[in-house]
């Protein structure tokens, strides 16, 4: 083979090779279930824990994916799945979950569970800590005023047990459809004290000129005027930088978490240390691996995308044609990835006043590039 044989053999292999990197891979089907999928984690022997996504008032807010794959057990029991007394009453807030969307496990086995406090009747928000290895609950920590706010919707977080703080992602959509408010909270998990940072920052807030967008370029394609703040978060497995970005927006944004958790910085100069990192398309769940990858989920388009972290240009990764509105998305011990289809923009509120959306609700998984850290 002369040498122009060989630069032509090898353009042609390599072409070849970015075709086939930019087609995204085939998700597969791993449940159906009853209700939409919101937030996912596993327990610390790789069993699945699902959450309801709570747009559809679910009755089990959370549960444990059983053997059929089809349906899931309460967990951590029953009891804990209403803030409501047989007769209407309300219970003691810390026996309860009322509003659950982000729940994830951390390497010591606690189950961490988000409850924002938006259901009726309505509770301050807190995070609830279970203890998986002794099935127990092992605190509760409240998140009020100031950190909360009436517009606050705690959607998703990180547990950084090296600066034993967890951060919330707090979209700021409860009382309306912009989240004008959003902002990331930072709970001290010694003190139990939160604080409220970069409110009104650019990287949190979503952009008034973006709706979410569904099935671009099909028939059926529409435009979601829901506007919503800082949505994905994550945190590499250093605890060095918190990956973030609203849902409506074509940025990702990152900083440092010890410049997050410096005190002594006044709000302008928190703000100056953010950084932009990529574009992306509009995005609700976001994870990371080990190698710094970040996948998200492309809510309108039925995939999960990547930046990976040696290009930052993004991309489709993993597809399928029933994943309507693929939301969190976490990586398990099994060496996969979940994602659940909670399928949104069918629901009655974002389809014109038409409920499309039903039964069985999926929850798939596919291959990430490199082990992630499990339950997130």
């Amino acid at each position: 083979m002369n040498r122009s044989s060989r630069w032509l053999t090898a353009l042609s292999l390599a072409l070849c090779a970015a075709t086939t990197q930019a087609e995204p891979i085939s998700a597969e089907i791993t449940a159906r279930l009853k209700g939409g999928v919101g937030g996912i984690t596993t327990l610390p022997n790789g069993q699945l824990v699902i959450g309801y996504h709570p747009f559809y008032a679910p009755e089990q807010k959370v549960g444990l994916l059983n053997a059929t794959r089809d349906d899931t057990t309460p967990y951590p029991s029953a009891e804990w799945q209403t803030c409501k007394k047989a007769d209407g009453s309300q219970k003691d807030p810390n026996t309860c979950l009322n509003w659950v969307l982000g729940l994830h496990t951390d390497a010591k086995g606690v189950l961490w569970l988000l409850d924002s406090g938006q259901a009726e009747p309505r509770i301050t928000p807190k995070l609830v800590a279970w203890n998986t290895h002794k099935n127990q609950l092992e605190r509760i920590v409240p998140i009020p005023a100031p950190a909360s706010l009436p517009e606050s919707q705690h959607n998703d977080f990180v547990v950084d047990l090296k600066h034993q703080v967890i951060v919330i992602a707090d979209e700021a959509i409860a009382t309306g459809p912009v989240g004008d408010k959003a902002a990331l909270v930072v709970v001290d998990l010694k003190t139990g004290q939160s604080r409220r940072l970069l409110q009104g920052h650019d990287s949190v807030m979503p952009d008034m000129n973006r709706p979410i967008t569904v099935d671009e370029g099909k028939p059926g394609a529409k435009a979601i005027k829901v506007y919503v703040g800082v949505d994905g978060i994550a945190l590499d497995h250093k605890s060095e930088w918190l990956y973030f970005a609203p849902l409506n927006k074509g940025k990702m944004f990152r900083i440092r978490m010890k410049d997050l958790l410096n005190k002594r910085v006044s709000a302008g100069q928190l703000a100056a240390k953010v950084e932009t990192y990529a574009d992306k398309p509009n995005n609700g769940g976001l994870s990371i691996d080990r190698k710094g990858n970040l996948y998200l989920t492309e809510v309108g388009e039925r995939a999960v995308g990547i930046i990976p972290a040696d290009t930052r240009q993004y991309r489709r990764f993993a597809a399928a044609p029933d994943m309507v509105w693929p939301d969190g998305v976490i990586y398990a011990q099994d060496g996969f990835m979940y994602t659940g289809a909670a399928q949104l923009p069918m629901a009655a509120p974002l389809n014109d006043g038409k409920a499309e959306n039903k039964p069985p609700y999926l929850v798939y998984r596919f291959k990430p590039l490199a082990p992630g850290i499990a339950g997130f």
